[in-house]
């Protein structure tokens, strides 16, 4: 048996949800074609096929049919993934739809000329452009239906026309499919600019690199760059890809990554992201990942992904439509009968009216209200570094009662440094030393200051047997040249020992200046004490004002103990629940959840099950991995007044929805009163569902306008500097 093949394509045309639905449902019916994948939001569909029982010309075609045109396809003989089409998109007047409105306007002009020139020969001229001009929107209705989609806005459309057509408004027929081809070209070039808004962030990698090899500088193209290249970026230039520097120092603006324009200083050591710019300092770097795994590709990935998971609301328009189209067709049908049956009426008038009618009750608008809007929001958040991974998430932020903070690396900076060293057996640089031996491949935020401390100081470690044992929360314990030793919180010390009161009273002392404190035991028996302090970021205290601002409890959900807790809390404003494992801010969250939704906002890492507990997980971190790929948003710009942005901006997309699907049923209700009373002509029904349409898109388009941005930004007057005091 033959494996299967693997089909991709980019397909022209495809501008809506209700386009992704019909060739959906055209594949689902091909025999040996299985998991189908159709992305209007990237204009692609892929699927596996059986080429003994469908070829991939037989799914072409059928593309054809509906309508569409399938551009650049890539076949091959493996269900393994494919790489991605890069077929260049034309210009969209150059696509099928232009060249069919310009077809239809010109035969319109036509039989509008000789309806003037010679008037008794223009019923004649309007049916013949009518007929015509109708042809290519009955194919596609006909190719709907048998194939799975039979209440499409071409059937209600040609229905209409050909009714219209038949009771001598010949005219008007011609006059509605003109009107129905424009609604669907400007409708092509509405979601053509909400697609841009995405694309513009691939445009910002550059094309080229210079790379250094045998410190010779070449020009390459960006997209053959290897992890592992060094390249070299000049003043002004943008960096080609991710990577960390090797040598050089600049202010580097990553406002495409982080929406933040304030630049970062950028030195050896530092991570930096493809797309951002050197402004006034040349740097070398070392190639981290390829052209397809960098930064920005990752976002816009996760974003196009999350363009096509449907929010709730989305789902239940959907459903909603799927009943809606037939009941309206019925109605429209009683609009006919009904009152010529029972009352006498004329029926030529009647069926005039129940063909306006099937013409307003197109659900295009109702459909389109909701996908567009989140698209939009997606869209929008991505630009300024607010990160969401699905309409879901961003529906529900809109909804959240109370925000639960982790402490170290969300609400502080997550670089704490050690302030004080409380020898009990040995000397300071003694047990620095042993705890940097135990922490030196730490990737929690206090080992990583130890070990920084130990460093600067130049003191030589102790060497380590095996790999460390985590304890999340509480320890780390590895194998020294003396034994076991472990560096650990102080709850975790009195499980292990007692403390004799000394100690105990040093360790309280240091906690009311609200330190952290770490024990350092060998064995069973205390060497010392190292305490760290971690500052808040600049703006917590104002997001968390803020949300209060806005109606929304904040909590703060740390392991840390209570007095350094209770000391930040009291400088932040902020409830503090202390002293956490993992498992009991799950527990915490659990029982947050119970009151009312709840935001959890972590670190990506040390808070995975909280995070996941949480009706949102929110993750900090400037581009990282796990900040991408963890939880359901990600505050790409480390700020804790994103938490506020991502609220704000999902309640701006959900009122956005309300008021399209406000102008959707409204401009329907409106129109069809004034049909049922004659005074709507055919024309004008089609006129109402196209400009609703039309209305529905640009008003979602609104979320992706730079001044629209200004609400998100003004509870946050200030945070440039205060960023710079915290990246400086």
């Amino acid at each position: 048996m033959n494996a299967p093949d693997l089909l991709k394509l980019r397909i022209e045309g495809m501008d809506c949800a209700a386009c992704a639905v019909k060739i959906e449902n055209a594949m689902k019916r091909l025999p040996g074609v299985s998991d189908i994948n159709v992305s209007y939001g990237q204009q692609s569909l892929s699927l596996t096929f059986d080429g003994d029982r469908t070829s991939s010309t037989a799914i072409e075609d059928k593309i054809r049919a509906l309508g569409f045109t399938p551009v650049g396809g890539v076949s091959r003989r493996t269900a393994a993934s494919a790489s991605p089409v890069a077929e260049p998109r034309s210009s969209w007047w150059r696509e099928r739809k232009p060249r069919l409105t310009l077809t239809i306007a010109a035969m319109f002009a036509l039989a509008f000329v000789v309806a003037h020139v010679e008037p008794a020969f223009g019923q004649w001229a309007y049916s013949v452009a009518a007929l015509i001009s109708i042809v290519p929107f009955a194919k596609r209705a006909y190719a709907g239906a048998i194939s799975g989609t039979p209440f499409s806005i071409e059937t209600l459309m040609s229905v209409a026309a050909l009714g219209a057509m038949l009771i001598g408004a010949a005219q008007e027929a011609a006059v509605v499919i003109l009107l129905f081809a424009i609604g669907e070209l400007l409708e092509t070039v509405a979601a053509g600019r909400a697609r841009a808004g995405i694309e513009a962030l691939i445009s910002l990698v550059p094309r080229d690199a210079l790379r250094e090899r045998s410190n010779i500088l070449e020009r390459v193209p960006a997209d053959t760059l290897e992890i592992g290249d060094v390249v070299v970026v000049r003043p002004g230039d943008r960096i080609p890809s991710d990577g960390r520097v090797m040598d050089g120092v600049a202010e580097v603006n990553e406002a495409p990554v982080t929406g933040e324009s304030v630049p970062v200083v950028k030195e050896t050591g530092a991570a930096v992201f493809a797309g951002s710019i050197s402004t006034n300092g040349e740097l070398r770097i070392s190639v981290t990942s390829m052209a397809a795994d960098n930064t920005i590709s990752r976002i816009v990935h996760l974003v196009e992904e999350a363009q096509e998971s449907k929010a709730p609301m989305a789902r239940l328009i959907d459903r909603f439509s799927r009943r809606y189209t037939p009941a309206a067709m019925v109605v429209a049908l009683l609009v006919v009968i009904v009152p010529p049956l029972v009352f006498h009426a004329d029926w030529a008038t009647w069926i005039y009216r129940g063909l306006a009618t099937l013409l307003i009750a197109c659900p295009c608008a109702l459909v389109i209200s909701t996908p567009a809007a989140i698209a939009s929001g997606l869209a929008s958040g991505a630009r300024r570094g607010l990160l969401v991974k699905g309409g879901a998430a961003l529906e529900t932020l809109g909804k959240i009662k109370t925000v639960a903070f982790d402490k170290t690396g969300t609400l502080t900076r997550g670089s704490p440094r050690v302030t004080d060293i409380v020898p009990v057996e040995g000397t300071r640089d003694d047990v620095l030393a042993k705890a940097a031996a135990v922490e030196r491949k730490a990737s929690h935020p206090l080992g990583r200051a130890i070990v920084e401390a130990a460093s600067g100081r130049g003191l030589e470690l102790p060497a380590s047997f095996g790999a460390a044992l985590t304890k999340p929360g509480e320890s780390v314990t590895a194998r020294l040249k003396g034994g076991f030793v472990s560096v650990g919180s102080p709850l975790y010390a009195k499980k292990q020992t007692v403390l004799d009161a000394h100690i105990a009273q040093q360790l309280e002392a240091l906690e009311r200046q609200g330190k952290t404190v770490v024990v350092v035991l060998s064995g069973k028996r205390v060497e010392g004490l190292i305490a760290l302090r971690d500052e808040p970021r600049s703006d917590a205290a104002e997001a968390i004002a803020t949300l209060q601002r806005m109606g929304i409890g904040a909590i703060m959900l740390t392991g840390d103990n209570q007095r350094t807790a209770d000391a930040i809390g009291a400088t932040l404003g902020v409830q503090v629940r202390a002293e956490l494992l993992p498992d009991a801010k799950l527990a915490e969250i659990e029982a947050i959840r119970k009151t009312g939704l709840v935001a959890m906002i972590g670190d990506g890492i040390n808070d995975a099950p909280a995070l996941a507990a949480a009706s949102v997980g929110v993750a900090m971190g400037g581009g990282t991995d796990v900040a991408l790929e963890t939880a359901d948003a990600a505050l790409l710009h480390n700020r804790v007044m994103g938490v506020a942005d991502l609220i704000a901006l999902s309640k701006s997309t959900l009122a956005n929805i309300w008021q399209n699907i406000g102008l959707a049923f409204g401009l329907k209700a409106i129109f069809l009163c004034t049909t049922l009373l004659g005074v709507t002509s055919l024309w004008m029904a089609i006129l109402a569902d196209t400009g609703a349409t039309i209305l529905v898109t640009a008003n979602a388009l609104r979320l992706l306008r730079p001044r629209h941005e200004r609400p998100f930004q003004r509870a946050s007057r200030g945070r440039n500097e205060a960023l710079q005091s915290d990246t400086r």
